[in-house]
């Protein structure tokens, strides 16, 4: 039963992107759909569970939520311009390396050499992975140009701070649900400055702007079930099973969202896929 909560994140990251790129809209609607949806599951989650959290606890979560924003911010723009099935292996690849290095340098993980040559080994089939999927043929709409793939890296710095918050001491007496509803109400936050900033207040007007709530629920789904399942299983085996996610999002890109890739890029884009999977699991034995 463990193993197939352990499931929910990676369906519920793995079409979100799906239901976005489906219902369309500007980034702005994008991320405004997803923090607005995921506050919902998390005021829900808070109406049921009850959970208590500091105050210093609750700041600090809505800070990191609201920076958590620049990473997601940078997905959906890299998914109009590289596309879904080229932007999820490179984000997820990205996100996996970064958390990693700050596990060994901040925290201290991966202890002895045997953990650290089997965690690199692992880091380096992930990025041989990352390559095989952003092969590109001159053909292609969307490429993975240096520029692209050097904006998704920047903006990936909001993914690391979100992932390492829950270890900081600020929030270490307080319950993985209890700072859950906080995170939320960053992202919602940091979604709304985001709109203000960009000068798109006007996208409060388009009918995008709350469709785009329907992938909120299914990410706060996912965040929420992740939750749990790193209770009962462990953080890292129940990481290891949210890359799914790529699986989903990358084949359903090319076959829901119809992104076109040619022969050679397909073979390169599934071997990829496979080399992603094997490495973040092999990360598991460090």
């Amino acid at each position: 039963m463990s193993y197939l909560l352990a499931l929910i994140p990676a369906i519920g990251w793995g079409i979100m992107p799906l239901i976005t790129g489906k219902i369309g809209g500007s980034a702005v609607n994008q991320m405004f759909g997803i923090g607005a949806g995921a506050t919902l599951v998390g005021l829900v989650a808070f109406i049921i569970g009850h959970p208590t959290v500091s105050t210093a606890g609750f700041w600090f979560s809505v800070l990191c939520g609201a920076l958590w924003t620049i990473g997601q911010i940078g997905q959906f723009i890299s998914f109009k311009r590289m596309g879904v099935s080229n932007t999820i292996p490179l984000s997820t690849v990205l996100q996996l390396i970064g958390n990693s290095l700050i596990g060994v340098i901040i925290f201290g993980e991966w202890r002895g050499a045997r953990a650290l040559t089997v965690g690199f080994i692992a880091l380096a089939i992930v990025v041989v992975g990352a390559l095989m999927t952003s092969v590109s043929d001159e053909s292609s709409d969307q490429k993975v140009t240096a520029k692209n793939f050097l904006f998704l890296l920047v903006t990936t710095i909001g993914y690391w701070v979100y992932s390492a918050f829950p270890k900081m001491p600020m929030v270490a007496n307080d319950s993985s649900l209890g700072i859950f509803l906080p995170e939320m109400l960053g992202i919602l936050l940091g979604s709304i400055i985001y709109a203000v900033c960009s000068g798109n207040i006007d996208s409060f007007k388009q009918k995008e702007q709350y469709q785009n709530i329907l992938g909120g629920i299914s990410w706060g789904i996912a965040a929420l079930a992740y939750i749990f399942a790193g209770r009962a299983l462990g953080i890292n085996t129940a990481f290891v099973f949210t890359q799914m996610n790529v699986i989903i999002a990358t084949i359903g890109g090319i076959f829901i969202l119809h992104e076109t890739k040619t022969k050679r890029e397909m073979s390169f884009t599934v071997l990829g896929i496979i080399f992603i999977v094997a490495g973040s699991i092999l990360t598991n034995f460090a």
